[in-house]
């Protein structure tokens, strides 16, 4: 049963507007069947029949997740962020911003940047804010009653190589194909070991900071239904526990993600995303429970040809000592 204050909380979690999640949708690129003045950079460089005369700017086209890649929100894709376009030597950087209220106090946010210098390259950086919320105040009713850190950063660094472009050497039903490394360092998690007695890496087998994720994604645009539809798929070998917010094992796990993308305008995309979470840990009683998978439900909105906004819906499952279903969230993208 639910005290008065948990019921408070959950009203304010369902109240909040930034979950995380949102962002989502468009990692993207419309091709075929889109408004030409959508062309998105993965049709630029991939389908475009002929060069434009000057140096022309494409839709922002995907968008930024929140580790500091091209794509969702949490899930990637196979096509690079604002890659240079006709007639320049490199590509413009990109910046993002995520925000998305987790319930129970607990806040996620992301300030994210991109910079592609070849067509294929990009280079990523994901700066990730989790407020821990009220689960200081549940360790210290647990009886660490000096307990105090509220909160992780973790630093994310991404450098992504795009193998295949979409439809190269000719052939219509090549996807594009995205190989990427990402390092990712906690600056927290030590602090919160330490004041639970080791309990993070003793009991729940999550001893490390820092960890390397690697990726292989694919992602294909098909023009032959009723309105372009995008679908991505990729997997992942990582030792993070939440992307790494909630620390590092000592063993890979290979975790699959993807994601679907229906453009019902030249402007405006709804998108689905699924991202399997690794169970390579232990829980701690209630308070560090195994996660989850993630599931999010986006919509994304094309401003202009640099700037893209999305609001979504999320399904986090457990997130340490709650659960975080039925949240929203919001994203955004500029391109110079």
């Amino acid at each position: 049963m639910k005290t008065g204050q948990n019921h408070k909380l959950e009203e304010k979690r369902h109240a909040n507007f930034g979950p995380a999640l949102a962002a989502l949708l468009v990692a993207a690129a419309p091709a075929k069947g889109l408004s030409d003045d959508v062309t998105t950079n993965a049709t630029a460089t991939a389908a475009a029949p002929a060069a434009p005369a000057a140096a022309d700017k494409p839709a922002p086209l995907p968008l930024h997740q929140i580790e500091g890649s091209g794509g969702i929100f949490s899930t990637l894709s196979a096509y690079i962020v604002n890659p240079p376009r006709d007639g320049e030597l490199v590509g413009r950087p990109s910046v993002g911003f995520a925000h998305v209220s987790l319930g129970f106090d607990k806040e996620l946010e992301a300030l994210t940047i991109t910079e592609s210098p070849f067509t294929r390259l990009e280079l990523g950086y994901g700066w990730d804010y989790l407020g821990l919320g009220d689960l200081p105040q549940a360790l210290r009713n647990a009886g660490i009653a000096g307990y105090h850190q509220d909160e992780v950063q973790l630093h994310n660094f991404n450098a992504r190589y795009q193998i295949l472009k979409e439809g190269e050497f000719d052939q219509k039903w090549l996807p594009a194909l995205t190989a990427g490394v990402h390092y990712k360092y906690n600056d927290g998690i030590s602090e919160v070991n330490d004041e639970v007695g080791g309990a993070l890496g003793r009991v729940a087998h999550i001893p490390n900071n820092s960890g390397t994720d690697f990726t292989l994604y694919a992602s294909k645009l098909f023009t032959q239904l009723p309105r372009p539809v995008l679908l991505e798929v990729g997997g992942r070998a990582t030792e993070a526990v939440w992307d790494g917010l909630g620390g590092f094992t000592e063993s890979y796990n290979f975790v699959v993600e993807a994601n679907a993308v229906v453009f019902l305008t030249s402007n405006l995309a709804l998108a689905a995303e699924y991202k399997q979470q690794p169970k390579g840990y232990s829980a701690i009683g209630n308070l560090v429970r195994v996660e989850d998978d993630w599931w999010t439900i986006d919509a994304a909105y094309v401003v202009n040809k640099h700037l893209t906004l999305a609001v979504g819906y999320g399904h986090f499952g457990n997130v340490l000592n709650h659960e975080s279903n039925g949240v929203w969230g919001i994203t955004t993208k500029w391109e110079f």
